[in-house]
């Protein structure tokens, strides 16, 4: 290597250590509210994007003017969550130990953690692909499409909805690598981009070229990739701390372990996500038909709206909690989860008033018959009683799962779907019919809320103790160093 070259690489590795030292100090000393605020809008704003084009899908498809192709594109919800599952597996476990290797100031372990989480990303986003195009008409069964003309919308979506899975789950690692170094604006760019594109062509697609659903799957396809391409480009362009490199990606099994362990919880909650879609939508066609599944894809895209505020501004506070859990500051820890609970759940409070109040205007944008617009404003009013009490349960998981206490997170993150939504669907129709569909969306969500209280009160408690044996600690070492310096 030539002189310049080695000058060089020692101004680059300068650079980055001083963004690294910029960051730490914004993570662990800028007050609490400004920072949870500042990085929470951006993420909260990536979800919120991300649910609005999902939600542009189905009102673009749905004025095609015929239930059973809006029916279709929702039963697809359960083949996203999977991508989800695997995208967020891996995302989720890559931000949260890297978030907390910066707060140990460990650069190039955060970068071995983030290349080998992107690595193995793509990798099973791959599998899926291959997969789903193997088992495509027996998926689709399984999601809920089971007359004719669902089934073969539905086939017509998934097909380029599995052409894009490998790049959304890279995405799912650039986008959470970004949060936990605290970039959460370059990671909303990303999403944004994706979403406007995503958009614009629906109309484009579906309408003017006259390609109906697939043009809607096509749409979607092509925003994601090129979401991909801009976040790739943040890496690789030197905007972040954390880089993603061939030569940093681990040979060994441990980092990936590490990885899928600590990413396990959100990857449990998301197949359970997929689950209950599918037990969903059986359901709907079970007790109100192709009218029925249609009017639950609506509300099922605008409770995804709902729960991006609470995700997004979640994924805001992870970073924050995960630098200064690491770097022993617990009482800030403290100050930030109490903040977030508040901060979300007012606008969870404020986000379901409006959705009550206006939700016979919204099912009827979507373009749906008459029958199914009834059942849709109901059960959209029905989920808006509890969406309030969202957040305590997604806070808790999220928190456990951050500092590392992977077996409370994993049951946090089943609790909502797999203690509670999963048996209520299942049941709660049997005895009531239609209107056990409608509700056991709230039933799970009071049911969870109540289970999550425990924990959330344990980790503060467990917050003050660490706190005080922190502190004694460290009057313990000023003694020390008195003594010292008066031996002397």
């Amino acid at each position: 290597m030539s002189m310049k070259e080695t000058k060089e690489n020692q101004t680059e590795e300068e650079a980055l250590a001083q963004r690294e030292r910029q960051q730490f100090v914004k993570m662990t000393q800028t007050p609490m509210a400004k920072l949870i605020i500042d990085l929470g809008i951006p993420t909260t704003l990536s979800m919120m994007v991300t649910s609005l084009y999902n939600l542009a899908d189905t009102y673009f498809v749905s004025l095609l003017g015929n239930d059973a192709v809006t029916a279709a594109v929702g039963n697809l919800l359960a083949l996203m969550s999977i991508i989800q599952a695997i995208g967020f597996t891996f995302g989720m476990g890559c931000g949260s130990i890297v978030s907390r290797l910066l707060g140990k100031r460990d650069r190039s372990g955060a970068d071995r953690v983030a290349s080998s989480a992107f690595a193995i990303a793509c990798v099973c986003g791959t599998l899926i692909l291959v997969f789903g195009m193997l088992f495509l008409t027996p998926l689709m069964k399984l999601f809920g499409s089971k007359s004719g003309d669902v089934l073969a919308y539905s086939k017509q979506y998934a097909r380029f909805i599995l052409i894009a899975a490998p790049f959304m789950c890279m995405s799912f690692v650039m986008n959470n690598a970004l949060r936990a170094e605290g970039k959460a604006v370059l990671s909303m760019v990303g999403l944004i981009t994706g979403a406007v594109i995503n958009v614009a062509l629906d109309p484009l697609l579906i309408f003017t070229a006259k390609l109906g659903v697939t043009g809607a799957a096509l749409a979607t396809c092509i925003s994601q990739i090129i979401s991909f391409l801009v976040l790739l480009f943040m890496f690789l362009s030197g905007k972040t701390v954390v880089r993603i490199r061939f030569r940093a990606i681990a040979r060994t099994f441990a980092t990936y372990g590490e990885i899928i362990s600590t990413g396990f919880p959100s990857f449990c909650r998301q197949i359970l996500a997929s689950l209950c879609t599918v037990f969903l939508n059986n359901a709907a066609y079970t007790y109100g038909g192709e009218a029925a599944q249609a009017s639950f894809s609506v509300v099922q895209k605008v409770f995804m709206l709902a729960f991006s505020l609470s995700l997004g501004i979640g994924q805001g506070y992870q970073p924050v909690l995960g630098y200064n859990y690491s770097a022993k500051r617990f009482l800030r820890v403290k100050e930030a989860y109490l903040f977030t609970l508040t901060f979300s759940t007012t606008v969870m409070v404020v986000f379901a008033g409006v959705c009550a109040i206006f939700a016979g205007n919204i099912m009827q944008m979507f373009s749906l018959s008459q029958q199914a617009s009834q059942i849709g404003t109901l059960t959209l009013r029905l989920q808006c009683i509890c969406m309030p009490l969202l957040p305590l349960n997604f806070m808790a998981g999220i928190t456990y799962q951050t500092v590392g206490s992977k077996a409370i997170a994993s049951l946090l993150s089943v609790s909502r779907q797999g203690l509670f939504y999963i048996p209520a669907v299942l049941i709660l129709p049997r005895l009531v019919g239609l209107i056990g569909v409608q509700s056991c969306q709230s039933v799970s969500d009071v049911c969870s809320f109540l289970f999550s209280i425990p924990f959330t009160v344990l980790f503060l408690k467990d917050l003050v103790r660490r706190q005080k044996t922190a502190d004694e600690v460290s009057e313990e070492t000023e003694d020390i160093a008195v003594r010292e310096v008066w031996s002397e």
